[in-house]
């Protein structure tokens, strides 16, 4: 096996398909190592992992007490089925777990490998569930424009870009989208109150489509791919006792937002709002291994356990060792007091990026619940307008090959989701990093050498 890193790259160029990455991209960063909140790649640099990979390193890198769970359940067991009768111990005491620290009344457990796998579940979770109360007509599936719900194709038509609906349609029938919740974009809301305006055009479109024919709402509580867009906060409160009223299902995509992230074990609880659903993946295990698991809501699952129950299911649904490793990692999240954490270093890290960025003129507005932090930039603070960006150029890879400090690009924001064990000298190192490269950004998106 190689270790060489130039050869490691020539191999990764040959062999591997990335997402997103074009096959005219010849830049490779081959990560070997990890701690904490830093990273080794194959040339021995050091990175500051300011995005917690893809917003799921919760306790950090190289646990090796989640290691050594890993080994000891494969040992013992390491797989067998959940279908049927058949179940395992370490599926069981998770899922007891999870109904523990769970909004009431969600007291069942669907597992799942990832948050893809469970968006699809969950839609059809809620078309199941009307089929089997005799309301068959109830297909249509509410969501919002650039919401993110993953990649298969119930998700991936939810899901509010056309950039992951080009070149695979047709998308599955019945989906409907609805304007997203982001306050700094008041351009969006004709002059309204946001909530009203939204809350207004969730009304039209229920009478439109037919509240009889409507399943469910899905929705991020806070969007993340979208730009870590934050809701006023009467807006799901709001949305919630408007699908109640019309026998529609509310869904939570909380694959991001779940475990610690906001300061809360899920954001439900964040807003004061129970959904029916809660689809959850990434933080469940860190990043460990893969793992997703529905929450769902006593009356759905009533309904779906009637006759021979819920007709779909995945090959590693109740997999022993990340459902192992699962528990060990909320064992670490409470002991380690990571839910405070995340609420007491998210503000301390926004505090450090509007002390370093305030004055910039690029700088639109910065977002934070917890450990979700998002800077938009703008061209003009005055019109708000977006600031245009050159793919050679980007910002957040600038950042990262200047200064070792990895931040996501999304939506025209640097977003940040750090580990959850990140430091007040590693969140000063992060502000600090986006300062150097932004003060060095023109409104034309242009960035100035160093």
């Amino acid at each position: 096996m190689t270790t060489d890193a130039a050869d490691l790259a020539r191999l990764d160029r040959a062999h591997i398909i990335h997402p997103y990455l074009p096959g005219s991209a010849t830049e490779r960063v081959v990560m070997t190592e990890g701690s904490g909140c830093r990273l080794t790649d194959s040339e021995g640099r050091s990175y500051l992992d300011a995005t917690g990979g893809l917003w799921l390193a919760q306790v950090g890198h190289g646990r090796t007490e989640l290691a050594d769970v890993a080994h000891e359940q494969m040992r013992k067991l390491e797989y067998f089925t959940s279908f049927w009768e058949f179940s395992n111990d370490r599926a069981i005491e998770l899922a007891a777990r999870l109904a523990e620290i769970a909004p009431e009344p969600l007291n069942h457990v669907y597992f799942t490998s990832g948050g893809s796998e469970g968006n699809e579940a969950a839609i059809k979770m809620a078309r199941y569930y009307h089929h089997r109360r005799g309301e068959s007509s109830r297909t249509w599936i509410l969501a919002r424009s650039k919401a993110y719900h993953g990649i298969g194709y119930g998700g991936g038509s939810a899901t509010g870009f056309p950039l992951y609906h080009e070149g695979f349609a047709p998308m599955m029938p019945h989906v409907s989208h609805l304007t997203p919740p982001w306050p700094y974009r008041t351009e969006l809301y004709d002059g309204q109150d946001p909530t009203d305006f939204l809350i207004r055009e969730l009304e039209d479109r229920i009478a439109e489509i037919g509240p009889q024919n409507i399943a469910a709402m899905i929705g991020e509580p806070i969007m993340g791919v979208g730009g870590m867009l934050v809701p006023p906060a009467d807006y799901w409160p709001r949305v919630r006792e408007v699908l109640d009223r019309h026998g529609i299902l509310l869904i939570f995509d909380e694959v991001v937002t779940a475990y610690g992230r906001v300061g809360e074990w899920f954001a439900a609880q964040y807003f004061g709002v129970t959904p029916d659903i809660i689809v959850t993946a990434k933080g469940i295990t860190s990043g460990y291994v893969p793992l997703g698991a529905l929450l769902v809501g006593d009356h759905v699952a009533e309904a779906l356990l009637l006759e021979h129950g819920f007709p779909m299911g995945y090959t590693y649904n109740g997999h022993p060792v990340a459902t192992a490793v699962a528990a060990a990692n909320l064992r670490i999240i409470e002991e380690e007091g990571m839910l405070a954490r995340a609420t007491s270093l998210g503000a301390f890290l926004h505090s450090e990026l509007e002390g370093q960025l305030g004055e910039l003129p690029i700088l639109g507005e910065i977002r934070s619940v917890g450990m979700m932090l998002a800077v938009e930039l703008v061209k003009d603070r005055d019109t708000r307008e977006p600031l245009p960006l050159h793919p050679d150029r980007m910002p957040h890879d600038v950042i990262r090959r200047e200064t070792g400090v990895i931040v996501r690009d999304s939506a025209h924001s640097l977003v940040l989701s750090p580990p959850l064990v990140m430091s007040e000298a590693e969140a000063k190192e992060a502000a600090s990093a986006l300062r150097s490269v932004l003060e060095r950004t023109a409104p034309t998106g242009e960035i100035r050498a160093a």
